[in-house]
C-alpha cells in the first residue's frame, strides 16, 4: 500500500511539474496570428474568459480556455483594461497580457501644424489614420455648433500640436481637445499680457497671433514683427498685411497676390479695411501667442524681408522703402 501511494506522489509530482513546464514553455511562445497586425477590442466590463475568447476570434491561433487559464494564474485577470489594442507578429501569451493589463492602446497621431486654416485642419483630418470621421459633410457653423460654440468662427481656435488618439477615435474628439488646448494657452497668454497692450480682449490677442504666426519667416523676428502691428494699431495706421488679403481670397488665390487683389475689399483685407480683420486667419503657436501679448519695444511700423527668412525693420517710411529697394528690387 505504502509503495501504491508512493507511487501515485511520484506520478502527481511528474504531472506537475510536467504542467508547469509546459506553462512556462506556452506563455513564451509566439502567438499565431492571421496576420502582421491584428486588432483586438475588448469592450468595458467585459470578463477574462470573455477576452480569452476575443483574442481566438480575431483569427489568432490560441485554445480560449488556455488562456483564460493563464490570466486566472497571472492573478491580474481583473486588471485588464478596455480598449482598442494592436497585436503585432511576435506577441506571446505573457506580453499580450502585460500590453492589456497597462492599457496600451493601439495609438496614431496627428500633426496639427502652426499656421493652417481651417481647410488645412481638416483636410488633415479626413485623411488620418483610423480617425472616425463625424465631421465630414458639416459645415464650419455646425462643426463649432458639435464643439459647443455655436456662433463662432472656427479659425484659429484649435491649438497646433501633436495629438495621439485610440484606433476608432472620432474625429470631433480629437478637436475638442486641440480646442480645450487653444483655450488654455490663450487664457495664459492673456494672462501674461503687457500693460499698455492695444488690445481689447484675448480674441483680439488671438486674431494678432495668427497674423504674427503668418508673417514671421525667423523665429527671433516673431516679437518684433507683433511690435509692428502693435505699434501700427495705437496711431491707427491699416496693418497692410498679405496673409490678412489672401485669407480673404480664399480658394480663389492662385499663389500669385496681384495689386487689384490688395485693392479688392473683403472683411480681413487689412489694406481696405483698418484695425484687425474680424477673425483669425490661421492657428498661432504658443510662441505667436505671447509675441502678440508681449510684442518687442521699439517704433519700428514697417518690415520687409530680407529674403533668407529674416525681417527688415523700419521706423519711418524712408527708411522702408531703402530697405525694400535693397532687400526686394536688389537696388543697393
Amino acid at each position: 500500500m505504502r509503495r501504491f501511494f508512493l507511487t501515485l506522489f511520484l506520478l502527481v509530482s511528474l504531472t506537475v511539474l510536467g504542467a508547469g513546464a509546459f506553462g512556462l514553455w506556452w506563455v513564451n511562445q509566439p502567438l499565431k496570428l492571421p496576420a502582421p497586425n491584428v486588432d483586438l477590442s475588448i469592450e468595458p466590463g467585459s470578463t477574462p474568459r470573455a477576452i480569452a475568447q476575443a483574442v481566438a476570434e480575431t483569427g489568432t491561433a490560441v485554445e480560449p480556455q488556455l488562456l483564460y487559464w493563464w490570466f486566472r494564474f497571472s492573478g491580474q485577470d481583473r486588471q485588464i483594461r478596455a480598449g482598442s489594442y494592436e497585436l503585432e507578429r511576435g506577441i506571446t501569451p505573457r506580453t499580450l497580457l502585460n500590453v492589456l493589463v497597462r492599457g496600451e492602446e493601439a495609438t496614431r497621431s496627428l500633426v496639427l501644424v502652426e499656421g493652417w486654416n481651417i481647410r488645412q485642419v481638416r483636410a488633415a483630418l479626413a485623411k488620418a489614420d483610423q480617425l472616425k470621421p463625424e465631421t465630414v459633410g458639416l459645415s464650419d457653423q455646425a462643426l463649432m455648433e458639435k464643439l459647443g460654440r455655436a456662433g463662432q468662427h472656427p479659425e484659429g481656435r484649435f491649438f497646433p500640436d501633436t495629438y495621439t488618439y485610440s484606433k476608432n477615435s472620432t474625429d470631433l474628439a480629437l478637436l475638442q481637445r486641440a480646442m480645450r488646448a487653444m483655450d488654455r494657452k490663450l487664457e495664459a497668454a492673456w494672462a501674461a499680457r503687457a500693460s499698455d497692450l492695444p488690445l481689447k480682449s484675448a480674441d483680439e490677442a488671438l486674431i494678432l497671433a495668427s497674423i504674427v504666426e503668418k508673417e514671421t519667416g525667423k523665429a527671433s523676428d516673431r516679437a518684433q514683427i507683433a511690435s509692428v502691428f502693435t505699434n501700427r494699431l495705437r496711431v491707427g495706421m491699416p496693418l497692410q498685411t498679405d496673409p490678412t488679403v489672401i485669407y480673404g481670397l480664399g480658394t480663389r488665390f492662385d499663389g500669385n497676390l496681384r495689386k487689384k487683389d490688395l485693392q479688392t475689399d473683403t472683411p480681413w483685407n487689412t489694406y481696405t479695411r483698418s484695425g484687425l480683420p474680424p477673425t483669425p486667419i490661421a492657428m498661432p503657436g504658443k510662441a505667436a501667442l505671447l509675441a502678440a501679448v508681449q510684442p518687442a519695444q521699439g517704433k519700428s511700423l514697417y518690415f520687409v524681408s530680407r529674403g533668407d527668412g529674416t525681417s527688415q525693420f523700419s521706423n519711418s517710411l524712408d527708411e522702408h522703402n531703402a530697405a525694400v529697394n535693397r532687400y526686394q528690387r536688389n537696388r543697393q
